[in-house]
């Protein structure tokens, strides 16, 4: 009986290393990402996470090391890589003066699908935006335009997606509304590579993390796999209070 094969990681990254001029950025950066999950690069400002995206979206040459996107090596096959991949930044990249749906069906447009339209209202109903879809971007909160970045980064179904720290600036509403969104990415199969420097974001959405630092890979694994990594609590009764977002949220709501 043949044994079953373990499938190819979408994301294999060995020995990636970056410098600019004297600064070290990288310094022999190791993991991999299985298909099918959310992998969460945690690291303060300046670690080199959005370096280590650059070069796995085929933005910006390793000065040593190997990287593999969806089977596709980024230095030698980056075309095949952009092909198989979609980046959200930092900032929504979508445009304020045209409304929800017509951001997505220009996207759709420009990748050359059929019916636009169905696949802008698709999006829209499964990132609860089809109230808004006919209104204006400009018009949206923070969480709703990341919502729909991330439902345009969608649009030809990428199997790999980047997430360069999708909930910075917003505030506790959106950053629900955007985990929500992530948390539904997943369900479908698709493989998320999450760069956060929020620790209760990386606990909420990953299911394996990574500590970057200084370059380096600290730490890798399951959230339970890292906490052991403590010596065990010793067990106090602890009034818990409720946190000041859990009374925003409780106030608010979580729905935009």
């Amino acid at each position: 009986m043949t044994a079953n094969k373990v499938p190819e990681p979408a994301i294999h990254v060995r020995g990636l290393e970056k410098s600019y001029k004297e600064v070290r950025v990288l310094r022999g950066v190791d993991f991999e990402v299985a298909r099918g999950s959310i992998f969460a690069l945690l690291g303060s400002n300046g670690a080199g996470k959005t370096t280590v995206v650059k070069i796995l979206a085929t933005l910006l040459k390793a000065d040593a090391g190997t990287a593999r996107v969806d089977g596709f090596d980024v230095a030698t096959q980056p075309a095949d890589v952009r092909e198989s991949i979609s980046l959200t930044g930092q900032f929504a990249a979508v445009d304020a003066i045209l409304t929800g749906r017509e951001n997505l069906v220009l996207v759709a447009r420009l990748r050359h699908l059929k019916d636009p339209g169905r696949i802008a209202d698709d999006l829209l109903e499964r990132f609860s935006l089809t109230d808004a879809g006919t209104r204006k971007v400009s018009a949206y909160s923070g969480g709703m335009r990341r919502r729909l970045d991330i439902a345009m980064s969608l649009i030809g179904d990428p199997p790999v997606i980047f997430l360069d720290e999708p909930t910075t600036g917003l505030d506790p509403q959106g950053r629900v509304e955007v985990w929500q969104a992530v948390k539904e990415l997943t369900g479908r199969g698709t493989t998320v590579l999450l760069t956060t420097q929020y620790l209760d974001e990386a606990e909420q959405l990953a299911d394996r993390i990574a500590i970057l630092h200084q370059g380096r890979i600290l730490v890798n694994g399951t959230l339970a796999e890292l906490k052991r990594l403590l010596p065990p609590a010793k067990a106090e009764y602890v009034e818990k209070q409720p946190t000041l977002e859990d009374v925003f949220l409780a106030l608010v709501g979580t729905n935009a």
